[in-house]
């Protein structure tokens, strides 16, 4: 593959300018709308403290929560995230509920603001130039980054519009996943394994196709595996014993962690039995825990289950990269051009 030419915030003049910020704060929520993760609200906190450290005068937070298909749907609402982050900056973020109130930012003392979930505007998902455009005269910007790293395989306005009016450029966060993922598919160091789990081959056949010129081992787990899956290749190592189909067993573990400790780099996604019940979680638990063991690898956790699982757990582990990218790092990594990607590569 090609090398991405990414700009950068940091190749931006930011003082005294007003960016919009594309985030990915679709977090998940409980049924009275607590964030129950604030995992992707804290993976943007470099970007926007870099962006207030460099000067700039506004920034107005664009995001998604949830499917509301067009529609305003007061449970997705942004505002418990808006609440969240202004906790976390421990600086206010003004909640703007309309994008008609946009046109006030210019003449208010924040500095922070974020806009009502994107996706309840038909015109997001319909990557409409008009809806992109009002955007963007409704806020004067200056400039566009991009840090919804998840949100960069769909063709939306926010994604593959905005940074066509603006000058726009990549903020840490998907820079960081962008060169992390371009080294791994192109210089990795090896040992290079790649763990796979999950319940469908057909989801995960684009990867193992990917990896398998590359990859040293490939290790098939979860559902796949005990469904009974054959490869006919050497690489390819499938677990073999279960705790009741729902687990992988002692000896495909064991196998596995001696893998894992002998390898410099390691790719881990989709779980490796029905992990949301505890009694069948040991082999991720177990796999996580040697991943994360392996001091002297490149450790690349990717899919929402895979890392929502790791955030989840009472111990803090260590790892190269959570990606955020969920369905955008599959695509990413299986070769699959990403729009939100290819309109700002330079």
């Amino acid at each position: 593959m090609e090398t991405l030419k990414l700009p950068t915030i940091q190749d931006l003049d930011l003082q005294g300018k007003t960016v919009l910020l594309r985030t990915d704060y679709n977090v998940p929520l409980d049924q009275a709308s607590h964030i129950q993760s604030d995992f992707r609200i804290r993976t943007s906190l470099p970007t926007l403290e870099f962006l207030l450290t460099r000067g700039a005068s506004k920034i107005v937070i664009l995001s998604h929560l949830g499917r509301p298909e067009g529609k305003h749907v007061p449970e997705l609402s942004l505002r418990p995230v808006a609440h969240r982050l202004q906790e976390l900056l421990h600086q206010p973020v003004q909640f703007v509920s309309e994008l008609a109130a946009l046109s006030e930012i210019s003449t208010s003392n924040r500095q922070i603001f974020m806009l009502e979930n994107l996706r309840f505007y038909p015109g997001e998902e319909a990557d409409s130039p008009e809806f992109a455009k009002q955007i963007v005269d409704a806020t004067k910007a200056d400039y566009f980054v991009q840090e919804g790293f998840a949100v960069l395989h769909r063709a939306h306005a926010s994604t593959s519009t905005l940074p066509k009016l603006l000058p726009s450029a990549a903020g840490l966060l998907v820079a960081k996943e962008v060169a992390i993922l371009t080294k791994l598919l192109q210089k990795p160091a090896v040992p290079l394994t790649v763990i796979i789990g999950g319940a469908k081959i057909a989801d995960k056949q684009p990867l193992v196709d990917r990896f398998l010129p590359i990859a040293d081992h490939i290790i098939i787990g979860g559902k796949i595996a005990a469904s009974g899956a054959k490869f006919d290749n050497p690489k390819i190592y499938v677990a073999e014993d279960f705790h009741d189909q729902f687990d992988l067993g002692p000896r495909s573990i064991q196998k596995i962690i001696e893998i894992i400790q002998n390898s410099r780099t390691i790719v881990w996604n989709g779980l490796l039995g029905q992990a949301e019940q505890l009694q069948y979680a040991t082999a991720s638990l177990e796999i996580a825990q040697a991943i994360s063991d392996n001091k002297q690898a490149t450790s690349i956790i990717c899919g929402g289950d895979t890392v929502g699982f790791i955030e989840n757990l009472p111990n803090q582990l260590d790892f190269s990269l959570l990606s955020t990218g969920g369905g955008a790092s599959l695509e990413f990594l299986s070769g699959v051009e990403l729009p939100g990607l290819s309109t700002l590569d330079m």
